[in-house]
């Protein structure tokens, strides 16, 4: 008697929701699968919204994102700074407590295993934000070596983060009371607030190009603190925004996307982000491998392309010089703001390409000529 083999599939791990998801499907949004999340990626409501007006109110007046979907771990105990600098790339001596950090969390080869928003409290508590489909696996990389008496604490579901971006973000926050009127936060400077009784950490950072803030709120009462900032934004003429403005307000930025910009096979020199290593640290995870990296020179680096004719370039596309092939685009977009197609690639440093040069990205085998620039696409207003 034969007997019949069976498969068991698993079920799918059902996608994490962020407590302000009511919230959303109130506003009209749309959703889509996110590192694991179900994120809002646009609004649409009273004829308002979508991905072009949210990305334009964050330009000419404010945004608010949820971004609940970030990683939260919070690194204590005796020297816990000094454990985490030993880690990742940047230098956090460079910087004193109420002071925020982009840093990397690199592998032995120099890949880049996650990048992440430090926020040094003092030389015994580091708050990390990481991306969200990497916030364990960094977690668990730190937990792994820290030494006795430091913790690593996974806090994902016990915080929102709340982005308020755009020129009319400090009048925003102001009137919702998180700042003064006369406050002067400088950037990658924050302050833990008291909102109605409850800890809100501000920070003036963001993931837009605009001057803006990121806010770290308890999830419990978090539908209040989002309430009260909707109101304020639409009363200001912005509009809630969801990933899809995210995306191509940071693709304008020039900002990479961890999996797309940069990754474990693409290493912090390549992604035009050798400003995050701190060169001179005797140790941090990667050195090595990043140190012959540098002296050698990268065999390719990250450059902008922006489209000369119609036609917008997507990621995953080959880059021609005639017939030639030199690179690979890792993001692509429609700029609202410039009004053309965009991309972020990386090119082979062999090919001795440079600023102005012209290129041809491969758009489902019609070639789209493309001007190379070095991003970011839109001038940085973030101080």
């Amino acid at each position: 008697m034969r007997r019949v083999s069976e498969t068991v599939t698993a079920a799918p791990t059902p996608a994490r929701r962020s407590p302000l998801h009511d919230h959303h499907v109130a506003l009209g949004a749309s959703f889509a699968p996110f590192g694991g999340w179900e994120m809002p990626v646009q609004y649409s409501r009273d004829g308002r919204g979508g991905t072009v007006a949210e990305h334009t109110a964050t330009r000419e007046a404010v945004g608010l994102f949820d971004v609940s979907h970030l990683g939260k771990v919070r690194i204590s105990g005796p020297g816990a700074a000094a454990f985490v600098d030993r880690c990742l790339t940047n230098d956090l001596s460079r910087i004193v407590p109420g002071k925020a950090q982009y840093t990397l969390c690199c592998a032995e080869d120099g890949g880049v295993v996650d990048d992440l928003i430090l926020y040094l409290v003092g030389p015994d508590e580091v708050f990390a934000v990481p991306n969200a489909a990497n916030s364990a696996g960094v977690g668990r990389r730190l937990a792994g070596v820290a030494p006795a008496g430091i913790t690593v604490a996974d806090e994902h579901d016990a915080h929102v983060v709340l982005a308020v971006q755009g020129p009319v973000s400090p009048a925003v926050l102001a009137e919702v009371g998180l700042l003064a009127e006369d406050a002067e936060l400088d950037y990658m400077a924050f302050v833990d607030a008291e909102w109605q009784g409850r800890f809100v950490r501000v920070c003036r950072t963001g993931y837009t190009g605009e001057r803006g803030y990121e806010l770290i709120a308890p999830s419990d009462g978090a539908g209040e603190l989002w309430d009260a900032l909707a109101a304020v934004v639409g009363e200001r003429g912005g509009l809630p925004a969801g990933l899809g403005a995210r995306d191509t307000l940071r693709t304008e930025a020039g900002l990479p996307l961890h999996g797309q910009d940069l990754g474990p096979d693409i290493t912090p020199l390549q992604a035009r982000c050798g400003f995050a290593v701190g060169w001179r640290k005797e140790e941090f995870w990667g050195r090595e491998a990043l140190l012959a990296e540098r002296a050698e020179g990268p065999r390719r680096r990250s450059w902008g392309l922006r489209a000369t004719g119609r036609g917008v370039p997507r990621g995953h596309m080959t880059v021609r010089r005639g017939d030639d092939a030199v690179g690979e685009t890792t993001s692509g977009t429609f700029s609202p703001t410039l009004r053309t197609g965009i991309a972020l690639a990386l090119l082979d440093t062999a090919a001795g390409i440079d600023e102005g040069d012209v290129l041809a990205v491969d758009v489902r085998g019609r070639a789209l000529e493309c001007e190379v620039v070095t991003p970011p696409f839109v001038a940085s207003k973030v101080r």
